[in-house]
């Protein structure tokens, strides 16, 4: 979709024209934005500031989703178990190897990128739903291998139920309020990769394999490997999340979730944001996990008001039957998303009185 502008509104060098904040205004919108969150402990309840962690490091997750997806095409349904691959590799560089977190976490973003690329092979041959049904291959094996193989070091069924606290000299990030500016700043480093990538060489490659990948090789594009290029930059996103999220809990492990059912919400999180945008993964994971605390506290309320029996039933399948009514109803009259909808908004404030 064009950008639509008021008239004598242009750029006057390459440089603006790159630029992804334009105006003043946008700058001191961001910059407030991010001191919002970055003083929120000072000033919100314990459930705002985790749950703004939380949502956090479920966007570098989503954003990860969205370079694959979004733009390459190529549905995915492993992010979550590439995200439990990223959280063991730090917990246990930071365990066995004495290495601080801020190092795990690279080598765990590296780690999950290397098991990307192996259950990225069969784009090789496959596309759409064979390709969906080939990563969903990932969602079950890696999750069996962390619960029977190297237990010593794995921990099982259990997990791994100590990962370490990061830290600077002395000061510990051990609660939520001080872990947030961890999480905040890693989200800013991941959100101009991202950005960059996207309108990056390879970034236009991704979107030709997925606008017609036979266009694309026929005009040099190699579809393979920047398929795979595209899985191993999904991987090493959802391994940065899972590494903060492994040392936000203090704990990683199948039990703590990592499921298809996770896996499946993060594709729900893309498509409601807007796949192929850059504020998709913020629209999209911000509503979900919203919707989500809602429908627990929506389905509390409810199951208090139904018989004995059903009360457990109506808590734990509120929140994905909320899920997928709310999914269809964004396919049905909003197949593009939330970023859709901003970017109409944002053409209206623009042009009004003339909006219509």
């Amino acid at each position: 979709m064009a950008v639509m502008r008021p008239s004598g509104d242009f750029d006057r060098s390459y440089q603006q024209d790159l630029s992804f904040i334009r105006k003043p205004w946008q700058w001191v919108f961001l910059l407030g934005a991010i001191a919002a969150v970055a003083t929120s402990p000072y000033w919100a309840t314990p459930y705002i500031v985790i749950t703004i962690n939380r949502i956090g490091y479920t966007i570098i997750a989503v954003q990860g989703l969205n370079i694959l997806t979004g733009y390459t095409g190529q549905i995915s349904l492993g992010q979550a178990a590439f995200m439990l691959v990223g959280g063991y590799v730090s917990a246990l560089t930071v365990e066995y190897l004495g290495l601080s977190v801020f190092v795990a976490i690279p080598i765990a973003a590296l780690g999950a990128g290397l098991v990307g690329l192996i259950f990225g092979l069969p784009s090789l041959r496959v596309k759409g739903f064979y390709l969906a049904m080939a990563t969903l291959a990932a969602q079950f094996i890696i999750p069996w291998l962390t619960r029977h193989t190297f237990k010593e070091y794995l921990g099982g069924s259990d997990g791994i139920i100590s990962a370490a606290v990061p830290r600077i000299g002395s000061y510990e990030f051990n609660e939520p309020s001080r872990y947030l500016h961890i999480t905040l700043v890693v989200l800013i480093i991941t959100t101009i990769i991202a950005a960059n990538i996207s309108r990056s060489r390879a970034g236009r490659a991704f979107v030709a394999i997925r606008d017609n990948d036979l266009a694309a090789e026929v005009l040099g594009v190699n579809p393979f490997g920047y398929k795979l290029r595209a899985f191993f930059l999904a991987a090493v996103f959802a391994g940065v999340a899972g590494a903060l999220r492994a040392h936000s809990q203090r704990a990683i492990g199948t039990e703590l979730g990592y499921t298809l059912t996770e896996s499946i919400f993060f594709l729900g999180m893309l498509v409601i944001g807007g796949l192929g945008t850059n504020i998709g993964p913020f629209l999209g994971t911000t509503f979900v996990v919203l919707m989500q605390d809602l429908s627990n506290a929506v389905g509390s309320g409810l199951a208090g008001a139904l018989p004995a029996a059903m009360t457990d039933r109506m808590l734990t399948s509120f929140r994905p039957i909320l899920f997928g009514v709310v999914l269809a109803l964004f396919l049905i009259f909003e197949p593009r998303g939330l970023a859709h909808r901003w970017r109409l908004f944002k053409a209206a404030w623009r042009l009004r009185p003339f909006s219509h």
